[in-house]
């Protein structure tokens, strides 16, 4: 029996366990992939300050974001097919985040429905929005989020277009799997996916499929983006957007400090400094490369959260260091929901807590809300 202590130990579970097309579209980025990798690697360039002789008994790691209260700066980020990591996908992650004591995040592009999640979570989730060219839409999106008692909603600024990821176009991506050859020899070595995909009815966008028409492929999220997605997205909409939501808006998609103080013009109550995972625009900067500018510009004006590359707790603590607020965590829940649903969730959740927890430790802190730049002794950023 594997004995499982880190997330890279969850990844490789997940690769072996989740059929290659939908494996590939949760750990792949854009073109050469340079930025999803410098995403990880940069936060091996920062290293940390031990401290000895201090009292490490009674810690705690617990913050709010965005007075939601947090059992670590961290919460589940949106992201895209979660339904077909593993049957039912939304749903169990949502269920574990709760238990857990992190936010959950439900993205536009989820497998189970904002209805399906709230009948089965425990408590209440956020929404991610993508703006769609249909106002009338996007505007019954954000009508259901508030139904079904969402806390807060999250506007995606980085995906207006579609980043073109090669593995996602040679491996045919659709929801359901086409039954081509390929792909049926494949799944047929994905004993428990199957077993769990043929015991449930979501296997499509419950977000999108029996509430839009006009769309010539729903199976196909590349088809959907290039006939759906809002290419005029502008500062005036997220406006809009606000209004139209009422509650705590989140911003994400941040990665430049002159967009950041436009977030803080728009009234959002938190951004995210983030580069879509390395899935939208090859090139560019890591998002930790990035966060120091950003805090410094803004920090002072509107809470800052970042995403990508986390992978372990000490990223989550130096991201911490470095002025973030919160954190995202997307391939790392993912990886646990492949591997092993539910409880795979739960083991990532785990994972990243002890290690924050005891990095924090011999960092010399016992809160982690005392936690600042002096743990870093050394960081390019």
């Amino acid at each position: 029996m594997t004995v499982i202590t880190t997330i890279e130990d969850l990844r490789k579970q997940a690769e072996r366990r989740v059929p290659r097309m939908f494996y590939d579209y949760a750990d792949s980025g854009a073109w050469t992939e340079q930025t999803y990798r410098k995403n990880e690697s940069d936060f091996d360039r920062i290293t940390l300050r031990q401290r000895v002789a201090v009292d490490m008994s009674n810690r705690t790691t617990a913050v709010k974001m965005i007075d939601h209260d947090a059992h670590m700066p961290a919460a589940i980020a949106p992201t895209g097919l979660t339904g077909m990591q593993h049957a039912n996908g939304e749903i169990l992650a949502a269920q574990a985040a709760a238990e857990f004591g992190i936010p959950f995040t439900l993205s536009t592009m989820s497998i189970c429905s904002i209805e399906d999640v709230a009948q089965h979570s425990p408590a209440p989730f956020w929404f991610q929005l993508y703006v769609m060219r249909d106002h009338d839409y996007s505007k019954r999106l954000i009508e259901r989020a508030k139904a079904a008692g969402c806390s807060a909603l999250m506007l995606t600024l980085d995906l207006q277009i579609l980043g073109q990821r090669h593995k996602d176009l040679k491996n045919g991506l659709s929801t359901p799997p086409k039954l081509t050859l390929k792909n049926i020899i494949n799944m047929a070595t994905k004993p428990r996916w199957c077993l769990g995909m043929l015991g449930t009815k979501r296997r499509h966008f419950g977000n999108i499929q029996g509430h839009v028409t006009g769309v010539s492929d729903m199976s196909s999220l590349s088809s959907w983006v290039s006939e759906q997605f809002d290419l005029q997205l502008d500062w005036d909409d997220v406006k809009r957007i606000k209004e139209w939501w009422g509650g705590k808006l989140i911003l994400k998609g941040i990665l430049d400090a002159e967009d950041a103080k436009m977030a803080v013009a728009s009234g959002a109550d938190a951004l995210i400094v983030s580069n879509h995972g390395g899935r939208q625009l090859d090139g560019a900067d890591s998002s930790i490369a990035v966060l120091p500018e950003i805090v410094e510009a803004v920090g002072h004006d509107i809470e800052v959260w970042m995403d990508g590359g986390i992978r372990s707790g000490q990223d989550i603590l130096k991201a911490y260091a470095l002025g973030a607020k919160g954190t995202l965590l997307g391939r790392s829940f993912l990886y646990g929901l492949g591997a092993n649903g539910k409880a795979g969730v739960t083991k990532a959740l785990e994972i990243l807590h002890k290690e924050l927890d005891m990095t924090m430790a011999l960092c010399g802190h016992r809160d982690i809300k005392d936690v600042n730049r002096n743990i870093i002794r050394h960081s390019p950023f």
